[in-house]
Parts: structure tokens; sequence; C-alpha cells
């Protein structure tokens, strides 16, 4: 650590940050490995904590961001032309429907920075992804919170919140941490309901799974056309197991694409991601590893927690949160000690849940022996 002295600002500079910025508490990503060893001098661990895919990126992916290396010095397509392409034909929709995104994330930032102001509110739910609300925040807007129902968003309640001055509305389907999910006919209904001026996001982070597990999850993309309010956000950083290259994309009306793609800043995705985003999608065999694997071990970890009489929500993702009938952070902690790190979720407002990735077989069957150790201490 450095033991350099810096000199005292001669102000608060704090107190020069905008407001929402000020106000904000910064994103806690689940805990690396690396850190677990450092801080704990715990070996050989397994990360169950962040949704990423345990079998990584395929190897055609691989291979194109190998061939990309040689050409670090140059800048990469400022447009990504070529992956925005392979998307358009895979999702029968055009290029200039098409922004993309460092992850979808930035798709949800962009959404927020150019259409919501300070006068302006943002309807989101109850236990729905934490970047709705930094994101609304930023930018100054007041964000109205729909109280959840069976841990999942309650779009009766969400559409009354909607008012002139709503601008925004973000949903997760299925939503993250809780791994609810509506069908066609509720989302459907909600969307066609809203007033023409409010923008809705249905972030699909989690599509590729969903669509795999149930049979009754809606693909949004197919109603971009019928709801010019629309945007559909999604992600290579999942299912696709590029999370470290930070790939996303959104898809809506072209008159809002152009709006995003004003405030997008130039080369926000790089050479090897664009290359590595664009091979995965046509590696249709390792996807499907990916979700038989994630259907296998969905089953293995709820089937032990209902052995453990521990309830558990029913996730459409690659993940499932647990209640473990008490504070849930100190249980998070002790699974440190055995090498395992999943993720409490406490500040979703569920104090006794963690939230687990679905991993390869052996490392679901190493958390669960460790959280029954924990447990019955």
């Amino acid at each position: 650590m450095s033991m350099r002295e810096y000199q005292a600002p001669p102000v608060r500079f704090m107190d020069l940050a905008v407001p929402g910025v000020s106000k904000l508490q910064p994103y806690v990503p689940g805990k690396p490995v690396a850190e677990l060893v450092r801080e704990y001098g715990v070996k050989d661990a397994i990360k169950l904590a962040s949704n990423e895919n345990p079998l990584g990126p395929s190897n055609m992916a691989l291979a194109a961001a190998r061939d990309c290396l040689p050409q670090l010095a140059r800048y990469p397509d400022g447009s990504g032309f070529t992956l925005k392409t392979r998307l358009a034909a895979k999702l029968g929709v055009d290029i200039n429907q098409i922004t993309l995104g460092n992850g979808s994330n930035e798709i949800l930032e962009l959404m927020a920075r150019a259409f919501v102001s300070p006068a302006d509110e943002v309807v989101f739910s109850e236990h729905a992804f934490a970047v709705y609300s930094i994101v609304t925040q930023a930018v100054g807007g007041r964000a109205l919170i729909a109280p959840a129902r069976a841990w999942g968003h309650d779009l009766k309640a969400m559409l009354n919140l909607v008012s002139e001055r709503t601008r925004l509305v973000f949903i997760a389907n299925p939503n993250n941490p809780t791994g609810t999910w509506f069908d066609s006919v509720s989302l459907e209904g909600f969307i066609s309901a809203l007033p023409a001026h409010v923008l809705v996001v249905v972030d699909e982070a989690y599509f590729e799974y969903a669509r795999h597990a149930r049979e009754d999850y809606p693909d949004a993309m197919q109603w971009v056309m019928r709801y010019p309010n629309l945007v559909v956000a999604r992600t290579f950083s999942k299912a696709y197991g590029l999370a470290g290259l930070r790939v996303g994309f959104g898809v809506s009306h072209p008159d809002v694409a152009d709006i995003l793609n004003r405030v997008r800043q130039p080369f926000n995705l790089n050479s090897v991601a664009l290359a590595a985003a664009q091979a995965a999608l046509d590696d249709q065999e390792h996807l499907a590893r990916t979700l038989k694997l994630n259907h296998e071990g969905m089953r293995q970890l709820t089937t032990a927690f209902t052995k453990m009489d521990l309830e558990f929500i029913p996730s459409a993702g690659n993940f499932v949160s647990v209640d473990v009938r008490r504070d849930a952070t100190s249980v998070y902690e002790a699974l440190l000690y055995e090498g395992v790190i999943v993720r409490p979720v406490a500040i979703y407002g569920m104090p006794q849940h963690l939230r687990v990735t679905v991993g390869l077989a052996h490392e679901n069957e190493r958390f669960i022996g460790a959280l029954n150790k924990v447990l019955n201490k």
C-alpha cells in the first residue's frame, strides 16, 4: 500500500458532484477468487456468485478472439457493423434497430441518459436488478419502486405508478436476483397498456436460459415492431460465456436506436469483444451444452434445498435464490472459509437469501456440502 500523503483539497469534491451521483453507493460485484485467496488465504476456491457460464466461452469464440490480437494497434469498427449484421439476421430485425453496448448494462445507462431528466420518473420493481436504481439516480431522475408480489414484479402495481412524469420503465424477465419471470399474456398486456410517452426496457439478460427452461417464457423481441416504445436488452455475458469481454445490445424502434447511438461512446466495444461475440453466435453446439448443464445443475441444487428443508424461489435463469432462515451475510462469510463464493442479496431487500449460480456438477456438490456444514454448526 502506498504511504504517499496527499495534500488536503481546498474544497470538498463531493459537494461539487451532481446530486444524484453524490448520493450513489457503488455497485458491489461478486467477490473474485483472487480476492478470497488474498484476504482469507483460501486456495482451490469456487465462485458461484456472478451468474457466469461455468463452461466458459466456446472454442470458436476463443479462436476468433486470438485471431484479433495482431491487430490490437487498430481501433475497432466503431459501428460494430459485422456483429450488428449477424444479430439482425439472427433476430429478424433491421440493423438500424440495434445499439451495441459494453454489456447490456450500458444499454440501461444509455436509456436513462437519453430520456430521463431530473423532472422525470422511472418505474421498476422491488427486488429488481440494482443497476435500474443506479442509472436513475445518476441522472437525477426520481425512482418509483413498486412493491413485489411473491418475490416478482407486480405489473398492476407498476402500472399504477405510471403518470405524465414517467419516462422509463424497467422490467427484468427473468429478474435478477429472484429468477422470477412473466408469460407472454401478462407481459404484453402490460406493455400495451403503457402510454406512448413511456419507454419500457425489457431486460432479457437471461433470455437463452429462460427459453430453454420455461415453455411459457416469451420472446419480447417479437413485439418491437408492434410497440415503438419497447426496447429489449440482451447480453453475451451469460449463456454465451463472454462476461469478461462485456458485449450487450439493445433492439428498438430505429428512432430510439438513433438517439441511443448519439449518446453512446465511440468504440465502446473493443475488437476482441466484437469478434468473439460474432463467433459465439455461430456455436450453437456450445450453447446447447450450456443450457443442458444449467438444467441439470438447477435440478441438483433445488433437490438439495428441498432435502435440507430450505425454501427457494423458482428461477428461469442460471441462478437460484435460497432462504437460509437466518442472516444470509453471516452464512456467506462462513462459506468463504470453506472456499465457496456465493452472493448475499441483502441490498435487494432479501436479508435471509443467498443467490447461487448454477455451476459444474462437482462445484454444485461442493457448495451443497459446505452449506450443510455451515448451517449445522
